[in-house]
C-alpha cells in the first residue's frame, strides 16, 4: 500500500502568529513518536509568516485519522480558538 503524505496548511490571524507556532511546535514531539508517523515537518512561509504548512508522511491513511483524532490536536485546537483564519488539507500520493 502506498504511503499517505499530507500537506497542513494553517493561516494565522497578524496578532496571534507566535502564539500559534509555539502550539504547532508543541504538535511535534508526540506526532512524531505516534504509530506510522514517518515524516512530520511545520514549515513557516518566508514572506508570509502568518501562513504554516505542516509536510507529514503516514503509513496509512487509518494511521493519520487516528492521529487526527488524538488528545494533542484537540489541545491544540482549544488553545488556538479564534487564532487561526483558515485550515485546510490536502491528502497526497506519492507517484514518483
Amino acid at each position: 500500500m502506498a504511503k499517505l503524505t499530507i500537506t497542513g496548511n494553517v493561516v494565522v490571524k497578524e496578532d496571534y502568529i507566535d502564539t500559534v507556532r509555539g502550539e504547532l511546535e508543541k504538535l511535534i514531539p508526540t506526532t512524531r513518536a505516534e504509530e506510522g508517523c514517518i515524516q512530520y515537518d511545520l514549515h513557516q512561509d518566508n514572506e508570509d509568516p502568518r501562513y504554516f504548512m505542516f509536510y507529514e508522511t503516514w503509513d496509512s491513511r487509518e494511521l493519520w485519522q487516528q492521529h487526527m483524532q488524538n488528545d494533542h490536536l484537540k489541545a491544540y485546537l482549544q488553545a488556538t480558538d479564534g487564532m487561526v483564519e483558515k485550515f485546510w488539507v490536502h491528502e497526497l500520493t506519492r507517484i514518483a
